[in-house]
């Protein structure tokens, strides 16, 4: 990922301005409706024309079942299938694409549980640790413990740690992850981007900590689509991410599996027939997102961002959630990305995104899928995409600062 240190939001905004306008004109949805603001691309990205029209083509010339027969349509959906394994390994920079593999699934919920289930207990033993997250989504959190509870009706005992967080930052707590891990601990799940805090939760340090013995699942739900994101850097064990917030259709996703610490890596179960449109759909999607380059979208959300956090920081009547030093465009530390959630002091969050509503802007307002160590109280959140505009933004800010 790009070092958000070494650029400057205004400076960001008016380089990219001339090759973000073509773009935003690309989404059908977003142009249809100028009057509106969506600010809602954490939950689900919207699409471009690009992955519409591969979408249609693919359903009016060779829409047919994968690995069933031998007649051209069906040729072309299994090469369909098999060509886009390998493009998800490119589009990730796996440093060994022949050893690793790619399995589809609806999404990262049940990417994540399929790890859980299928691969995870192979691994563990009576006695056994592992170490997930508290307070990141409870996609990440609930199949860890169904597997232990799996495993504990076999009579396999698994104690689950928590991963710890530094106080008052919402990022992983490094020092206190080293005090826990021992030669007991088998497995780590993370996040690569927090989907309340909008911060990179920097997986590097985790592997720094665990050492390079250690399988690490990352949920990628906030990165894949939004940012670049380099297997090879990371040095993780598998990449689960979500089609429909990459900009592809809903229910498909996929799991990348390094194949190289633990057991092998084989969903259980006959897979049955493939979501073959949604594949249609994100292959599309990941030629879009190259073709764009996800290192400018990075940098053009992530100066959007700075500006709205900078305004919030001023504005009494609001709390943004995070870590406070990284809120100001002159931020010393890591800037967030294209994610900002806030709370007004004094109005409710589902009020709140009411109230934005009314002036055309739309958000997400609740508790965002917390697991259980997450926020208790809800917030707005704001997710930021290539189609947004700096307009848009000072907008949301206006109305922001009407309610103070």
């Amino acid at each position: 990922m790009a070092d958000p240190l070494q650029t400057d939001p205004l400076q960001d905004i008016a380089e990219l301005t001339p090759w973000q306008l073509p773009l935003r004109a690309q989404f059908p949805i977003i142009t249809a409706h100028p009057e509106l603001a969506y600010l809602d691309s954490a939950a689900t990205a919207q699409k471009p024309q690009a992955v519409l029209d591969a979408v249609q083509s693919y359903l009016v010339t060779s829409n047919a079942n994968a690995g069933r027969g031998s007649y051209p349509w069906a040729n072309t959906t299994t090469a369909l299938v098999r060509s886009t394994r390998d493009r998800i390994k490119e589009f990730l920079g796996d440093p060994d694409p022949e050893g690793s593999s790619v399995h589809f699934t609806s999404g990262t919920s049940e990417g994540l549980r399929t790890i859980a289930l299928d691969w995870l207990p192979g691994l563990l033993a009576d006695g056994d640790e592992i170490i997930v997250p508290f307070a990141d989504h409870e996609a990440n959190l609930s199949p860890w413990l169904e597997a232990r509870e799996l495993l504990a009706r076999q009579g396999i005992r698994v104690l689950v740690r928590e991963l710890p967080y530094q106080a008052g930052s919402g990022d992983y707590d490094p020092v206190a992850l080293a005090a826990l891990v021992n030669p007991r601990t088998r497995f780590v799940a993370a996040t690569h981007v927090h989907h309340v805090y909008g911060v990179d939760m920097n997986v590097d340090r985790i592997r720094a900590v665990v050492g390079p013995r250690l399988p690490i699942c990352l949920d990628a739900a906030q990165s894949v689509g939004h940012l670049p994101v380099s297997v090879a850097e990371l040095d993780v064990d598998f990449v689960v991410f979500s089609g429909h917030k990459a900009m592809a259709l809903p229910g498909v996703g996929a799991v990348w599996a390094r194949q190289r610490r633990g057991p092998a890596f084989r969903p259980g179960g006959w897979s049955g027939t493939p979501n073959t449109v949604g594949i249609a759909s994100l292959a599309a999607a990941i030629d879009w997102l190259d073709a764009t380059g996800t290192g400018r979208i990075e940098r053009w959300t992530g100066a959007l961002a700075s500006r709205l956090t900078d305004a919030l920081g001023r504005m009494p009547a609001y709390e943004v959630l995070g870590c406070r030093a990284s809120l100001a465009a002159a931020s010393e530390v890591q800037r967030r990305t294209s994610i900002v959630t806030f709370r007004h002091r004094g109005i409710d969050a589902q009020d709140l995104g009411f109230i934005l509503f009314s002036h055309g802007i739309m958000v997400r307002s609740d508790g965002h899928c917390q697991a259980g160590r997450g926020e208790k109280e809800g917030s707005v959140r704001v997710s930021l995409h290539v189609h947004n505009t700096p307009e848009e933004v000072e907008e949301l800010l206006t109305a922001l600062a009407s309610l103070q």
